[in-house]
């Protein structure tokens, strides 16, 4: 098995933006994602894994599912 550069964290999660239309929230300078539901996550993780070799976890601080936009009262 040959040996991977190092990719910056910056350049991982523009290309999940791009490919998966994702949101990235920042709290205190650290990356968050923000996912849509748990079969989106899963493809994300293996989106990372297959193509940079890292974990999703070593991109972000922490991942959260989105909120739904409509807020019944």
């Amino acid at each position: 098995m040959g040996v991977r550069e190092w990719v910056d964290q910056d350049y991982v999660i523009e290309h999940l933006r791009q490919k998966f239309n994702c949101s990235v929230l920042w709290c205190e300078g650290r990356a968050c994602l923000e996912y849509k539901s748990k079969e989106e996550l899963n493809q994300m993780a293996g989106y990372v894994k297959d193509n940079f070799s890292m974990e999703l976890l070593d991109v972000f601080f922490t991942a959260v599912e989105s909120l739904d936009e409509e807020v019944k009262s």
